[in-house]
C-alpha cells in the first residue's frame, strides 16, 4: 500500500536474503520505524510485543520465524522447540498455527541441508498468497459498497464503520477488512470510514487512521461507544471488521468491542460483515464462544496510555489509580446470528457451517 506516496509492505526480506524486515507498529502513527529479525527469540518477541500483529500479519511473520529458527538449528529437536516457541507466542489468532504448519510440513520429511531454503520459499509464498487473498476480499466486497453507493444522492458519501485495525498493517499488504474501502476509493466512489479508536492499545486510532490517511481515504475518528449512536441516526451503511478466529459454525472473534457493535448493527438494521481471510478459518472448532481461547493481555495496556506530547516527546501515562484492578481480555466471540456475511476470496458467504464448507472444501476436509 502507499506510504508517502511509495509503495511498501509489512514484511520483507532484507537485502542479506536471510534477515526479515518489518515495520514496528508500536512506534505508529507518530514515526515510520522499521526493525530487523534475525533470530527465532527476535521474531516471538516481535509477536508477542505487538511490533508486529493482525492475523495474517502474525502468521506470515511466525513462518519466517521458523525460518530463522533453522538458520540456527536445522534439527528436528531444534525444529519442534522453534515451533513451540512461536505457537505460544499469541493464543488466538488461528493463522499463526496455520502458516507453522505449513513450513512444518515442507521441511520435515527433508535433510538438515536442504530445511532452511525449503522454509524460506514456502514464507514467501504465504505472504504473496495473502496479498493474493485479501485482493480477492476487496473484489468480493466492492459490489457491496457499490451497491449501497448506486442508492444515494450523487455524491453523497459510503459510510463504512469499522473497529481495530484489519487493515493492510495487519497483514502482508492488502488488508482484509479495508481492501474493498480502498478499492472503492480508487474507482471513485465517495466513500468515508469511521475508525473506532479501539481501546486498549488504540489501534483504531493510531494505525487504520494512520493508513486511511496514507492512502487519501476520507475518514473520522470516534470513541468506542459512538458507534451505536451513529447507527441509530442512519449515519452508518455498513459495518466491516476482521477476524482472528472463524469457528466452523461461523462465530467471529476479533477485537474486543467487536460483538458490541454487531449488538448495535443488528438492532439499527445496519448490515455486519466480516473480512474472511481463508487460513483464519478453524474448523476444528465448532463453538466460538466455547472453544476459542480468548487472551488476557498486560494490566497496563488498559491502566495507561501512550501519546505525543506538545513537545514531540513519546510518553507513557497512567490513567487509572495505582493499584486499580484490571482485566484486560484481548478479543471477544461475535455469534453467527449476528453476522450478515463473512467476504471471502470466493466471494460473499453466509456464516454457517454449510456456507464454508461449500466454499472451501479443502479446508474443511484436511480438518476432519
Amino acid at each position: 500500500m502507499n506510504v508517502g506516496g511509495r509503495s511498501m509492505r509489512t514484511i520483507w526480506l532484507e537485502p542479506d536474503g536471510w534477515s526479515v524486515g518489518v515495520i514496528d507498529q508500536t512506534a505508529l502513527p507518530h514515526r515510520l520505524v522499521t526493525a530487523r529479525l534475525t533470530t527465532l527469540a527476535e521474531a516471538a518477541h516481535a509477536i508477542r510485543a505487538m511490533v508486529i500483529r493482525g492475523a495474517p500479519l502474525i502468521g506470515a511473520t511466525a513462518a519466517y520465524g521458523l525460518c530463522l529458527a533453522l538458520r540456527e538449528d536445522a534439527s528436528d529437536e531444534g525444529l519442534e522447540r522453534a515451533y513451540a516457541t512461536l505457537i505460544a507466542a499469541r493464543p488466538t489468532a488461528i493463522n499463526l498455527k496455520w502458516a507453522l504448519d505449513e513450513i512444518m510440513a515442507v521441511v520435515r520429511n527433508r535433510s538438515r541441508t536442504e530445511r532452511p531454503a525449503a522454509a524460506y520459499r514456502r514464507a514467501a509464498e504465504i505472504c504473496d498468497e495473502d496479498v493474493a487473498i485479501n485482493t480477492g476480499i476487496g473484489r468480493s466486497g466492492l459490489p457491496l459498497i457499490e451497491a449501497v453507493a448506486a442508492k444515494k444522492k450523487p455524491g453523497e458519501r459510503v459510510n463504512v464503520l469499522t473497529h481495530c485495525n484489519a487493515g493492510w498493517l495487519a497483514a502482508v499488504d492488502v488488508g482484509p477488512a479495508t481492501a474493498a474501502i480502498y478499492m472503492a476509493h480508487d474507482k471513485g466512489v465517495p466513500v468515508h470510514v469511521f475508525a473506532d479508536e479501539t481501546r486498549p492499545r488504540n489501534q483504531g486510532a493510531s494505525l487504520t487512521t494512520w493508513e486511511l490517511g496514507q492512502h487519501g481515504v476520507p475518514h473520522t475518528l470516534i470513541a468506542d461507544n459512538t458507534g451505536g449512536h451513529l447507527m441509530q441516526h442512519g449515519m452508518v451503511d455498513l459495518v466491516i471488521v476482521g477476524t482472528d478466529r472463524v469457528t466452523a459454525n461461523g462465530d467471529v472473534c476479533n477485537k474486543i468491542g467487536t460483538y458490541l457493535k454487531a449488538l448495535a448493527a443488528r438492532d439499527n438494521n445496519v448490515p455486519f460483515y466480516v473480512a474472511l481471510p481463508s487460513p483464519t478459518i478453524d474448523f476444528t472448532l465448532a463453538d466460538g464462544v466455547a472453544d476459542i481461547p480468548i487472551e488476557q493481555r498486560n494490566a497496563e495496556e488498559v491502566a495507561t496510555m501512550r501519546g505525543r506530547t506538545a513537545d514531540g516527546r513519546i510518553e507513557t501515562v497512567q490513567i487509572a489509580p495505582a493499584g486499580t484492578p484490571v482485566v484486560n481480555y484481548g478479543f471477544d466471540v461475535t455469534p453467527a446470528r449476528l453476522v450478515t456475511g463473512l467476504i471471502t476470496e470466493r466471494g460473499v458467504i453466509a456464516a454457517s457451517r454449510a456456507a464454508l464448507a461449500r466454499a472451501f472444501p479443502e479446508r474443511a476436509g484436511a480438518a476432519q
